[in-house]
C-alpha cells in the first residue's frame, strides 16, 4: 500500500509514473535521460567558459540557456523519483512553494532568453554593421539579468498568490511537479480571477516571445535566400534552424498547455505534454547545438579531443 500520511499543510503529487514494473523502466529512461541533460549542459557551460573561440554574445546566451536547462531538470525530477522509489507521494507545503518558484522563474527567463538569441542571429545577419553595437558585451549581460530578473519577480508573485489560496480537504496534485494550473482545481474559491492572471503571464512571457523570435526569423531566413554566399547562406540557414528547432520543441507544448481554458484541458495530456518542457528539451538542447553547430564541434576537438580524428 501506498502511503498518503500527510500533515495539514502537506500535498500529494500523484506523479507521472504507474506504480509497477512498467512505471520503474520509465523512471529509469528517465534518470537516464536527466544525466545525459546534466553531462551534455555542463560540458556545453565549460566549453564556452574555456574556449576562446566561444567567447561571443550568441555563446554567452547559450550557456545561460544550458545553466537555466540544468536547474529546469533539476527542478522536478529528483522529487519525482523520489516519490517513486519510497513509495510516498506526499510533498510539504515549503517544497511545493519552493518547486514552483524554481519551475516558473525557469520558464519564464528560458522564454525570454530564447527570444534574446533569436535578436541576436536577426542583428547578425539582417544588421552586420551595427552587431558590434547592438549585441555589444554590456547588452548581452542586460539581457540576461533582465531574463533572470523578469522571471523571478513573475514566479514570485504566482508562487506567493497560488500558497496564499484557501485549498479544500483534498490536496491531491495530478501532476508530477507542483504546477500552479495543476492546484487550482483544488482550491475552495474561485479562481477565474487569476486564472486571468495565469493567461495575461504566459501571453506576456511565452506567447509574446514566441511571436517575435517568428518575426526575427522570419526576417532572418529572407535575409538568407537574397545572400550571394552559398557558404554563408549555408551557415545562417544551419544555426537559423538550429534555433527554431529549440524553439518549437520549448514553446509549442508550453503555450498549447497554458492558454487553454479548465475545461479544455485534462491531468494526463497536461503532464505528457510537460514531459517535453521539463525533461526532454533539456537534454535535447545540447545535441542540437552541438552536433549542428562546428564551432562548438570544433570546441570539443580542441577541449576534450572529441573528433580530432577528423582533423585535417
Amino acid at each position: 500500500m501506498e502511503k498518503w500520511n500527510q500533515t495539514s499543510n502537506d500535498f500529494i503529487l500523484l506523479g507521472l509514473l504507474p506504480p509497477n514494473l512498467t512505471g520503474l523502466l520509465l523512471l529509469l529512461l528517465i534518470i537516464l535521460v536527466f544525466l545525459l541533460a546534466l553531462v551534455g549542459n555542463s560540458a556545453m557551460i565549460h566549453l564556452i567558459r574555456v574556449d576562446p573561440h566561444l567567447q561571443t554574445p550568441m555563446y554567452s546566451l547559450l550557456s545561460q540557456l544550458s545553466l537555466m536547462d540544468l536547474m529546469y531538470i533539476s527542478t522536478t525530477i529528483h522529487k519525482m523519483a523520489l516519490n517513486f522509489l519510497s513509495g510516498q507521494k506526499g510533498i510539504s507545503f515549503l517544497g511545493c512553494g519552493m518547486q514552483s518558484f524554481f519551475f516558473l522563474t525557469m520558464a519564464c527567463s528560458e522564454g525570454l532568453l530564447l527570444a534574446s538569441m533569436a535578436y541576436d542571429r536577426y542583428v547578425a545577419i539582417c544588421r552586420p554593421l551595427h552587431y558590434p553595437t547592438c549585441m555589444s558585451r554590456r547588452v548581452c549581460v542586460q539581457m540576461i539579468i533582465g531574463s533572470w530578473i523578469l522571471g523571478s519577480v513573475n514566479s514570485l508573485a504566482h508562487t506567493v498568490y497560488a500558497l496564499h489560496i484557501p485549498y479544500c480537504w483534498s490536496r491531491a496534485i495530478d501532476h508530477f511537479f507542483c504546477d500552479i494550473p495543476a492546484m487550482l482545481p483544488l482550491a475552495c474559491m474561485d479562481t477565474w480571477v487569476y486564472e486571468y492572471m495565469v493567461f495575461v503571464s504566459t501571453s506576456l512571457f511565452l506567447l509574446l516571445p514566441f511571436l517575435g523570435i517568428t518575426a526575427s526569423y522570419g526576417r532572418v531566413l529572407l535575409a538568407v535566400y537574397h545572400m550571394h554566399s552559398k557558404e554563408g547562406r549555408k551557415k545562417a540557414f544551419t544555426t537559423c534552424s538550429t534555433h527554431l528547432t529549440v524553439v518549437t520543441f520549448y514553446y509549442a507544448p508550453f503555450v498549447y498547455t497554458y492558454l487553454r481554458p479548465r475545461n479544455l484541458r485534462s491531468p494526463a495530456e497536461d503532464k505528457n505534454l510537460a514531459v517535453f518542457y521539463t525533461i526532454l528539451t533539456p537534454m535535447l538542447n545540447p545535441i542540437i547545438y552541438s552536433l549542428r553547430n562546428k564551432e562548438v564541434l570544433g570546441a570539443m576537438t580542441r577541449v576534450f579531443g572529441i573528433f580530432s580524428s577528423k582533423k585535417e
